[in-house]
């Protein structure tokens, strides 16, 4: 197979993305500073697992759209069942049926969560999740996982992270930290915050397994300083399980959140949760009433109808036992390149099956984006898009081999710049953290 090389049409159309969209994309971890220089491949159209660019180079894609598609790329049966929805009209001045049809979708899925109202994307969800929880005790804090990278685009999580222009410094000054899988650090924070703390927010699971017993002991130390608990399942939703990542070890949240998966590129979100906390948002109770999600187009019915017909293909086809399935045959097969070059301390893989990362490490064996650069150079050039390895329904058997091979073929290079430099070897300028304080591009290296 030839190696891709020719970016001349995407390349082009760069300046023109930047001339009109700040940052030339919509999405900061799509951006032309986290690929190589040379090689920005602007998508043409998607098919399965496969994406082919403006310039006909075909790739076989992981990161699936940032982990929003779970199915595969113009997978059809959520297609036409919005196209159905869409020909009966999309959006009423009164609520429709179907969106009474989802939310009981979602519950039965969702065990223990008693209402649920849908919207468009992650940010929505969590927000108005923050804003409840704010509501319902009276407190101001929120307190986030350090260890999770995102949360939400709006002020209370942003201005945690180092792009925080713009945002008040008391709004700021309302978001603090703790550490995943580590109860002392919540313990010190609770201590720390009396009676303060209006919400904890954390992914069930990231890289690192969850310790269910720091899970358990966090939701009763919540329950006993009256905060209330929040799991973010943007990701783990319909990656881990069905119902969230929750289900699967077992536990109950106050509030939970999904997203992304659970559309296969739909913009649909949802923030579900128990009765007490939910009902703030609605007509029928004697509290103050919570401004919740109120959205033009949050229950947009082709989103809802595309909803529905994922939960029926999850059923049918048990997608959550093929994704690890896949997701394992990943691992394997790349651990036993590594294991081969002996690079172990310069590179791994991690993660959940259905959503594994790659590390890289320098020559100093600390964190490197020049190597993470080098290493995307050289799987492009071998027709792999993969900023991460999450996987999907559509990646066959063919489509796990032929990325073993390509990252075979790159660990190769990958070594040989571990003993000779990497500048020896990576074209163009490194790529760069998303959480930057300016926009000051590193230098071309070659």
């Amino acid at each position: 197979m030839d190696k891709i090389t020719d970016f001349s049409n995407s390349l082009a159309l760069q300046p023109k993305f930047h001339e009109l969209i700040p940052g030339g994309a919509h999405t900061y971890a799509k951006g032309d500073d986290q690929y190589p220089e040379f090689m920005p491949p602007i998508i043409e159209r998607g098919d399965g697992c496969h994406v082919w660019d403006v310039d006909g180079n075909e790739f076989i894609e992981y990161g699936m759209g940032l982990r929003a598609i779970s199915l595969g790329h113009g997978y059809m049966p959520p297609i036409e069942a919005a196209y159905k929805q869409m020909q009966m009209g999309n959006n009423y001045a009164r609520p429709a049926h179907i969106e009474l049809k989802a939310a009981e979708t979602f519950l039965e899925v969702t065990p223990g969560m008693e209402m649920v109202k849908f919207c468009k994307n992650g940010s929505d969800a969590t927000t108005a999740a923050i804003k409840l929880s704010r509501a319902y005790t009276g407190r101001e804090l929120i307190a986030i996982c350090g260890d999770h990278p995102f949360f939400s685009i709006d002020d209370w999580f942003i201005g945690a992270t180092a792009i925080n222009a713009g945002i008040p410094q008391n709004v700021i000054n309302q978001t603090i930290k703790f550490k995943f899988n580590d109860i002392e650090s919540v313990k010190a924070m609770f201590e720390m915050y009396p009676d303060e703390i209006a919400c904890v927010i954390m992914e069930t699971e990231k890289y690192t397994p969850v310790d269910q017993h720091f899970l358990c002991e966090f939701m009763s130390l919540c329950k006993a300083h009256g905060t209330v608990f929040i799991l973010d399942e943007m990701i783990t939703g319909y990656r881990w399980h069905i119902g969230g990542a929750q289900t699967k070890y077992g536990v109950v949240p106050d509030l939970t959140t999904f997203g992304k998966a659970m559309g296969n590129g739909f913009a649909v979100s949802a923030l579900a949760g128990k009765r007490e906390l939910m009902e703030l948002g609605g007509l029928h109770h004697d509290k103050e009433r919570v401004f919740l999600l109120s959205t033009t187009h949050g229950a947009e019915n082709h989103a809802l109808a595309a909803y529905m017909s994922i939960v029926e293909e999850y059923k049918k086809h048990n997608v959550i036992e093929y994704l690890d399935y896949q997701g394992e045959r990943l691992r394997t097969g790349i651990q036993k390149s590594i294991d081969e070059y002996g690079i172990g301390e310069y590179f791994s893989i991690i993660g959940h099956p259905a959503c594994l990362v790659f590390g890289t490490k320098g020559q100093d064996k600390l964190p490197s984006q020049p190597y993470r650069t080098l290493f995307l150079q050289e799987i492009m050039k071998g027709g792999i898009i993969a900023p991460n390895l999450v996987n999907s329904f559509s990646h066959t058997d063919k489509d796990t081999d032929r990325t073993v091979e390509v990252f075979h073929e790159a660990l190769n290079v990958y070594k040989k710049a571990i003993e000779e430099g990497v500048e020896n070897y990576l074209v163009g300028r490194s790529v760069q953290p998303v959480y930057r304080k300016q926009n000051r591009m590193l230098k071309t290296i070659k």
